[in-house]
């Protein structure tokens, strides 16, 4: 196998958000912040396999820079987000600069459905894709769309296929999903950033990959098992981060977040992610 970082644009966010901070609604925490993060990567990856080409998330669109494209009404667009993506940056045409066509690809597997994760489905029509029943139900429609997922810009041929975990351990996880029949890439549950987060456990003879999504920004925030501002559910991403810890101290894993600046370089030279008893010292950011 051989995993590609692919980063499509850049995105901020408020500083309350990667490591939650105060109580309350978080929403409102957001809206209240004045300090925005630096602008960070948005990575999507591509993993040539023996049974093809597998995406995991699609990264953001350039479509964001279009006025209306986000509904004017919802605050967390308005107070909470800034993106930048130039259409080059989207993932459809990073894949051809490496010498990937899209066409190609025959899973497409999503973390999670919020936009930055999900803004390039337009680039794999004829893919499958892969995502959780209960993101789906939660995401879809004029209720998803009231709590931030941008449902009325999913392509209208988007029918996901639906997942439920298996019940075939994994480490510290207590079920799992294989996509292969290898069972060398596989999803793992971890809810918390949003209700049925999930990420992509890649496996090699060598070591292991945790494509994370965003069940934390960074290693550090997850290493320190620091909880989100935005996870609705803080005992779920609690239990979700403590899993993540267990299986980094059990197993050697690249631990790869999809907004960590620092992901690429421990993607390319298969650097560990070191389990921490303590609290480390951590890098705002990400979505």
């Amino acid at each position: 196998m051989r995993i590609h970082v692919i980063q499509t644009g850049t995105v901020a966010i408020k500083s309350v958000q990667p490591e939650g901070r105060g109580k309350g609604n978080p929403i409102l925490n957001i809206v209240l912040d004045k300090n925005w993060t630096e602008p960070l990567p948005i990575f999507a990856f591509v993993i040539e396999h023996s049974e093809g080409l597998i995406v995991v998330d699609t990264g953001e669109t350039s479509r964001v820079a279009e006025p209306g494209y986000f509904p004017w009404w919802h605050p967390y667009y308005r107070f909470g987000l800034q993106e930048w993506v130039q259409p080059e940056e989207e993932i459809g045409p990073q894949m051809r600069a490496i010498g990937l066509d899209p066409k190609d690809v025959r899973w497409v597997l999503l973390t999670h459905l919020h936009t930055d994760h999900a803004g390039g489905l337009a680039h794999f029509p004829k893919a499958e894709h892969l995502v959780s029943r209960s993101e789906y139900t939660y995401a879809k429609g004029t209720g998803g769309l009231f709590r931030g997922y941008p449902s009325n810009r999913w392509p209208r041929w988007f029918n996901p296929t639906l997942i439920n975990m298996q019940p075939e351990p994994i480490s510290s996880f207590p079920v799992s999903y294989p996509v292969t029949r290898a069972g060398d890439v596989r999803f793992v549950p971890t809810p918390g950033h949003t209700v049925g987060h999930l990420s992509v456990v890649v496996t090699t003879s060598e070591m292991t990959y945790f494509l994370a999504g965003d069940a934390s920004y960074t290693q550090a925030l997850m290493l320190s098992e620091k909880i989100d501002g935005v996870s609705p559910d803080r005992a779920t991403a609690r239990q979700t981060l403590e899993r993540v810890h267990a299986f980094c101290r059990a197993t050697p894993t690249a631990y790869l977040p999809s907004h960590d600046l620092d992901t690429p370089d421990r993607l390319a030279n298969r650097k560990v992610a070191i389990a921490s008893s303590t609290p480390t010292a951590v890098m705002v950011g990400a979505v």
